[in-house]
């Protein structure tokens, strides 16, 4: 009891100890989540078509509490197990949580409860319980590197060979969703020949990505103060389907990168890995590395999660012109003069760095309907 392991251990974990009867699955990488239920439903009922007399899902916003414990003691048909999963739990109130206590504490030996949640609140006495009481799973976003493995092992699995430059322009991909990159894989192992190696060119093309316009394109035109460029890169990207919110998430991710690699320049780290992740010749990152100050990358994210929270509703502006806001700023030019944005800046400034780490907490997320 109380047992944590991670998304990507689940499969390995259950093998070795079986599957028992309550499980939080937690974490903000929807993917991941949906995999975990699906490894823990095939581990309690097989992979046969008839599992599903025995497989129920609720959802905490529109069903009650007394409804899921009821399903969770029943005994299973023509089976060993049966599985209820309880989605969006985080939208329980307290007090119906707390109708959960006392089957946390004594589950029925013959079903698996898997609770499913974005966040859970700590503070919370049924949270507690079920942290305590259950095995939890940890669907939290991958970091880079089991990024890069994750996308590896995925496309090996659809038959996709791909190069390093073209796994790097996936993982700006991966830090929207796993879902967009499963996507982009499927689709390059359907139209890519399985006997040649996928390039990154072959993957701007079947997101509808012109080449020159890709995120290292608007980095460099950042790096080098071309707002018109700039504006180009975001209008094309826009015209070819991308939204703007999957738009600032490449850029954020690829500005996380800029800045970890400039810490590994300064302790004696080499160019060539820099260069590789920003497609350059490695003679040319120091100077692109010296277009971006410390003090302006701190800047930079601060205007990330302000225009976070305009694009995810904050702002009356259309997204597209909040963009064309953010980049005028990361290229060193003045906002266009407009009433709304003057009165935006004069309320609320752009607030100073309080140190010279970047912000890290400035994600976004592609929320599904399940």
């Amino acid at each position: 009891m109380g047992a944590s392991v991670t998304s990507l251990e689940l499969s390995q974990a259950l093998a070795r100890s079986g599957v028992g009867p309550l499980y939080a699955v937690v974490g903000e990488e929807d993917y991941l989540r949906d995999q975990a239920v699906a490894a823990l439903r095939v581990a309690a009922l097989g992979s046969a078509s008839d599992s599903g007399f025995n497989y129920d899902i609720f959802h905490g916003d529109d069903a009650a509490v007394e409804d899921v414990l009821a399903c969770a003691a029943e005994i299973p048909v023509f089976a060993e197990r049966r599985v209820v999963v309880y989605k969006t739990v985080e939208k329980l109130p307290a007090r119906e949580g707390e109708k959960l206590l006392s089957y946390f504490s004594a589950p029925n030996d013959t079903t698996t409860l898997v609770v499913v949640a974005v966040k859970l609140d700590g503070r919370l006495k049924w949270t507690q319980a079920l942290t305590k009481q259950a095995v939890s799973v940890s669907c939290a976003p991958l970091r880079e590197a089991q990024l890069s493995t994750w996308i590896r092992q995925e496309a090996v699995a659809l038959g996709v060979r791909m190069q390093d430059d073209a796994i790097q322009l996936l993982k700006e991909v991966g830090s929207e969703s796993l879902y967009a990159v499963k996507r982009e894989l499927e689709k390059l192992a359907a139209y890519v020949p399985s006997e040649r190696t996928v390039q990154s060119a072959e993957v701007e093309a079947l997101r509808g990505t012109e080449p020159g316009a890709s995120v290292f394109d608007l980095m460099n035109a950042i790096g080098a103060h071309d707002h018109g460029r700039a504006m180009r890169i975001l209008t094309r990207n826009v015209e070819n389907g991308e939204a703007p919110l999957r738009i600032l998430g490449a850029l954020v991710w690829q500005y996380r990168r800029l800045w970890k690699l400039k810490e590994q320049m300064k302790s004696g780290g080499r160019e060539g890995e820099a260069a590789r992740t920003f497609r350059m010749d490695p003679s040319r990152v120091r100077g692109f590395f010296a277009q971006f100050p410390d003090t302006q990358l701190t800047q930079a994210f601060q205007w990330f999660l302000d225009t976070d929270s305009k694009l995810k509703g904050g702002s009356g502006s259309s997204p597209v012109r909040v963009m064309e806001d953010l980049l005028f700023r990361l290229c060193g030019q003045p906002s266009k003069p407009t009433a709304s944005v003057e009165r935006m800046q004069t309320a609320s400034p752009a607030p100073r760095p309080s140190s010279s780490r970047p912000v890290s907490n400035v994600r976004t997320v592609t929320t599904r309907k399940r």
